[in-house]
């Protein structure tokens, strides 16, 4: 029976730890954003527009309506030779 109890006690302090661990990633893990018009073609990660499905279709680099996710609060400053990113689908 001890060994039963003991077995027990190990797997309830091992699940803790990790459910511990898993919240503090979350917590740490930062804030993202769909950033349009700053993915090479192929890369975004979703939402291409018309004639594309979804993650890596888009169809020429710095796609207007593709997104990629970015840290929040940086898309408007990330440059591209087409202009900022933006929150919102370019035409």
């Amino acid at each position: 029976m001890r060994t039963t109890r003991a077995a027990l006690a190990a797997s309830i302090a091992i699940a803790s730890a990790t459910a511990l661990a898993a919240s503090a990633y979350a917590e740490t893990k930062p804030k993202m954003e769909k950033c349009y018009g700053v993915s090479l073609a192929g890369k975004n990660d979703c939402a291409a527009g018309p004639g594309t499905s979804c993650a890596g279709t888009s169809k020429v680099d710095y796609q207007g309506n593709a997104w990629k996710l970015v840290k929040a609060g940086t898309c408007t400053s990330i440059k591209t030779p087409k202009g900022n990113g933006t929150l919102s689908p370019k035409a």
